[in-house]
């Protein structure tokens, strides 16, 4: 059996349990799209961390996870005759096909940078008013904002260096500045909101992204905290006992292991 032939068969066998499932098990029985999705966004989340953590072998699991997921989405849509897992797949190969002009049509292209612009320019063509309506409401903003930056470049609206981002970073901090000295908490949590808003913008332009990077120090603070924790344990203490500068020992101490 070659390697697509082991692939398909694996598939086979999810979508067999998938039914197996959904017309034995009490749980699997009771299940409805609005049930699964809090759920499939907790595996999106797991996926992401796994990824993160540069984990592998927990990204295998988790991509099952999500897999898993959509299987169960396509089974219940196929009870209702509105879809099955053919037309999912199905459909994702016809807009892949269509946004891949430069592949599978005479488009060339140049660039990957041109491979987005003409990604959006022909979501345009297929009937979208703006270039915002695939970012999703429900994003968190850190993500949004990152979305939101790709989408509105990809048709041109952008800068053209990295320094030009950097100045518009430097001006509303000043900008925020100004409003801390006025005292004014609506405006400074819009001129703050502006300050997140270019620096997610220069992120891009440095090719980071930005939730990844904000993640990442995340962890590095839970885990310092946590050895921080632990010595004070150690010896006995508690936190909110400790000085800065007692605590600051273990701080520094967590940043070499």
């Amino acid at each position: 059996m070659n390697n697509r032939e082991a692939q398909l068969k694996a598939f086979d066998r999810l979508l067999t349990i998938m039914d197996e499932l959904r017309a034995q098990c009490p749980w699997d029985k009771k299940q409805t799209m609005q049930s699964l999705r809090h759920l499939t966004i907790e595996e999106t989340y797991e996926l992401g961390d796994a990824i993160l953590d540069n984990d592998l072998e927990e990204v295998k699991k988790e991509l099952g996870d999500v897999l898993l997921h959509i299987v169960f989405y396509a089974k219940i849509g196929s009870e209702t005759n509105d879809f099955d897992i053919a037309d999912v797949a199905n459909d994702i190969c016809e807009k892949l096909i269509s946004r891949h002009p430069h592949i599978y049509g005479d488009v060339k292209v140049k660039d990957e940078e041109e491979v987005k612009q003409n990604w959006e320019r022909l979501k345009l063509k297929e009937g979208k008013k703006s270039v915002l309506e695939g970012v999703p409401k429900g994003l968190p903003a850190l993500v949004k904002a990152s979305r939101i930056q790709d989408k509105v470049a990809g048709v041109g609206f952008d800068w053209e260096k990295p320094e030009q981002v950097w100045e518009k970073v430097q001006e509303e901090l000043e900008e925020l500045q100004e409003e801390v000295k006025d005292g004014n908490t609506d405006a400074m949590e819009a001129e703050f909101g502006d300050v997140l808003f270019s620096m997610v913008n220069y992120a891009r332009f440095l090719n980071i992204n930005p939730e990844d990077a904000l993640e990442r120090t995340n962890k590095k603070f839970i885990h310092r905290f946590q050895y921080l924790e632990s010595k004070a344990k150690e010896k006995g203490k508690a936190l909110k006992d400790m000085t800065l500068s007692e605590m600051d020992v273990f701080w520094e101490e967590a940043k070499t292991l």
